[in-house]
């Protein structure tokens, strides 16, 4: 589920631009959320194991939106869209702090030591 903050700066992106958001499909990220999970889910019995196979999962969905993001804000900056860059640069950096909880998280409950190597 998207943070609603995050959700309110795109509508805003989107009126500054003079566009309506539309959704498109997307197989790479549909792929990360997916069939990463169950494929996850049915291979691995050990709960730690499984842990680090789902946070590893969750942190490629975030490394996809990091990158998707940073491409977003090198246009917006290209085109000379700065209140766009601010919006979209928010954004990246709220990703980014999900990944670093992700990684805290891993690293409190130990599971990158149990996952296979």
């Amino acid at each position: 589920m998207k943070r609603p903050k995050i959700r309110s700066r795109l509508d805003q992106v989107f009126r500054r631009l003079g566009q309506q958001p539309q959704g498109i499909e997307c197989p790479a990220i549909d792929g990360l959320i997916s069939s990463k999970a169950a494929q996850i889910a049915g291979e691995v019995e050990d709960l730690q194991v499984f842990d680090a196979a789902m946070i590893g999962a969750a942190q490629s969905v975030e490394d996809y939106e990091i990158a998707r993001y940073a491409t977003l804000i090198a246009w917006a900056d290209e085109l000379g869209c700065d209140d766009v860059v601010r919006l979209l640069t928010t954004n990246l950096n709220e990703e980014r702090a999900a990944d670093k909880k992700l990684s805290n998280v891993a690293l409190r409950k130990g599971v990158n030591r149990k996952a296979p190597g």
